[in-house]
């Protein structure tokens, strides 16, 4: 990785992780055409699991998995899992650049929620920029005189659990992860039990379920690797990335393309999130002058 600017592997490693994380996604995705949602997750879950176990061992963080059981850690996944069972439902019955940039509010409740939880000032702008990001989501929602879509609420859901996510600082970020995946495949496998009826998979659902799995975790290490070596103010704004990623899958891999209105939501969305970024960058540098 030397041959890589300094400057731009925090940002390059931001891009390979949301990719990762939408090859995963449109893995999951093509699964639930032949099986129930929640035993795809549970399926992605072992796979994650076969392949985020060893990486802990040659990340050199084997003495740190009983972290994994963490209470705070556990806390935090149980949010976790809330998402993407939201999510993983959401993924099945909308377009895939939908349901993603639905989730793609999440910075911005995580906003709200400080200024609701910790009294942390918005300020005139960063609201103003939050209400278009909501009118953004709406539009790519679309709700009808019947309602809006109870899959575009769960997609809503995921960003709001999503949001409460708070992992605990002295935690290591790949532990927080496949503590994720161990919690993420326990609430997946009971929810199927639950509510749905096993269906055997075939050779090619394990096969996507065998790559889900590998892309998730690959995404988990170079999400860890950016904001390890990146600075976050230079690293936050390309989680939006995933939504291009998003589109370009719906397109290539599922003929989609999101409607006009939808686009311009998508636009809104990631337009109020970055330049919320921005601002913030902005207010540090003058913080670190005054």
């Amino acid at each position: 990785m030397h041959f890589i600017p300094a400057s731009i592997r925090g940002p390059l490693f931001m891009i390979v992780s949301t990719g990762s994380y939408l090859v995963n996604d449109t893995m999951m995705k093509l699964a639930t055409a032949g099986l129930p949602s929640y035993e795809v997750l549970f399926l992605r879950g072992a796979a994650a699991a076969l392949w985020g176990f060893p990486l802990l061992f040659a990340l050199g963080y084997g003495k740190q998995i009983p972290l994994i059981f963490d209470k705070r850690v556990l806390s935090r996944n149980m949010l976790e899992l809330a998402a993407i069972l939201c999510y993983v439902v959401a993924l099945a019955n909308m377009q895939i650049a939908d349901s993603t940039a639905l989730g793609q509010i999440t910075p911005l409740l995580m906003l709200v929620g400080s200024s609701i939880l910790f009294g942390e000032r918005i300020g005139g702008r960063r609201m103003a920029l939050i209400g278009l990001g909501f009118v953004g989501a709406l539009m790519v929602a679309q709700p009808t005189m019947q309602g809006i879509s109870v899959y575009a609420l769960l997609a809503l859901g995921n960003a709001t659990f999503a949001a409460a996510r708070d992992p605990p600082a002295e935690v290591p970020g790949m532990i927080v992860a496949i503590s994720a995946v161990v919690v993420v495949l326990i609430g997946a496998g009971a929810a199927h039990l639950v509510s749905e009826r096993w269906v055997m998979p075939g050779a090619h659902h394990l096969l996507l379920m065998a790559g889900a799995g590998f892309f998730l975790i690959f995404g988990h290490f170079f999400i860890f690797m950016a904001y390890r070596i990146g600075p976050t103010s230079a690293v936050a704004p390309f989680y939006y990335c995933f939504t291009v990623w998003a589109v370009i899958s719906g397109l290539l891999v599922f003929g989609q393309f999101p409607n006009a209105l939808a686009i311009c939501g998508i636009l809104l969305v990631i337009g109020s999130g970055l330049t919320i970024v921005s601002l913030d960058q902005r207010r540090r540098r003058l913080a670190v002058v005054a």
